[in-house]
């Protein structure tokens, strides 16, 4: 079973994040990919122009959580996180020139629905934007006869790839005030994290930071409200002529607690469906953490993940110019888990 390690302390920057925002998925179909994620898998569309559609789940209560940008291969434009108020943009945008960080500031509108903005390219070569101010759109919680299959509630999560995990962790945790919730990590006399799950808000995590090929993107969590959720999901995605499209699971991770399921979109980019996982509200609880060479942190029960699993992601852009961001290989190396 996992242990624990005393409380560590974040830093206390003088910023808040509140959660994680967005993510824009790039797909080359965007007519196919909005009937995937919409009249398959439950979101709800709130706009589109020629290249983009902005969806989002029954919680949401902003324009949109999922953008659909056309392009011409797969992958992820940006990511974002929502913070407190205008002024903590500035004082972002402070912080990432003091480090020498590209930066771009986003004008309202021009992300449909979105107020003035910020993206970063981070020390580690994600798109991350920030922003505090969006629309509301009608919040569909209680709109039970529109709801459709899974039916997601929110953007839960981000799970990332980079080369070093431990110097991701210490940027999220020092440099940005996010908590740990659990963590991997191998064992003495090396120590280093290997994974951790980070968060703002009062559940496991907004983002996961692991040790992989990257920088690159593993997938994005949408939260479910009830179990039988997923297998609603997977009914859907069968009936339509996607079950190769299911990747993993059903089955439940020891890390999070969470059941979940895997899915590639039409383009190959993947998302996990995901319920059960818990509350993080006391923040002064030490993280948990999980031996490198444990299995149960990947999957309580359930089948062994496929080699693809661990072996592919999403490729990251470039905010300057669009260009994917070139790949690094990890510092460590994982177990292999996966049956051959």
């Amino acid at each position: 079973m996992p242990g624990s390690l005393p409380a560590y302390q974040p830093g206390q920057p003088d910023f808040s994040i509140l959660r994680l925002g967005h993510i824009e998925y790039l797909v080359t179909d965007l007519e196919r990919s909005r009937d995937f994620y919409v009249d398959v898998i439950g979101l709800f569309e709130t706009e589109r122009d020629a290249d983009h559609v902005y969806l989002r789940a029954i919680e949401d209560r902003e324009h949109h959580s999922v953008v659909l940008t056309r392009d011409k291969a797969p992958g992820i434009g940006h990511f974002s996180f929502r913070v407190s108020c205008e002024e903590d943009l500035n004082r972002l945008a402070h912080r990432f020139e003091s480090l020498g960080l590209p930066i771009r500031w986003m004008q309202p509108g021009e992300e449909r629905g979105q107020g003035r903005a910020l993206r970063v390219q981070d020390p580690f070569g994600f798109p991350v934007e920030y922003y505090s101010q969006m629309e509301p759109a009608p919040w569909l919680l209680q709109q039970y006869h529109l709801h459709r299959h899974g039916c997601p509630t929110r953007l839960d999560h981000l799970n990332v790839l980079m080369p070093d995990a431990q110097a991701g962790f210490d940027w999220y945790t020092r440099e940005l005030g996010f908590y740990c919730a659990e963590y991997t990590a191998a064992r003495a006399p090396d120590d280093r994290v290997w994974a951790s799950w980070l968060y703002r808000k009062s559940t496991v995590h907004d983002i996961a930071v692991m040790t992989g090929r990257g920088p690159s993107v593993h997938h994005a969590g949408f939260s479910l409200m009830e179990p039988m959720g997923v297998i609603r999901a997977c009914d859907a995605l069968g009936s339509a002529g996607y079950a190769n499209n299911i990747e993993r699971g059903p089955a439940r991770h020891g890390i999070s607690n969470a059941l979940f399921v895997y899915v590639r979109d039409p383009d190959g980019n993947r998302f996990e469906l995901y319920t059960g996982d818990y509350l993080t509200i006391d923040r002064d609880q030490p993280p948990m953490r999980w031996e490198l060479d444990d299995l149960r942190r990947q999957s309580l029960w359930g089948a062994p993940p496929p080699r693809r699993w661990f072996e592919e992601s999403m490729t990251v852009h470039d905010i300057r110019g669009g260009r994917m961001q070139p790949l690094a290989d990890p510092a460590i190396h994982a177990i292999p888990s996966y049956v051959e």
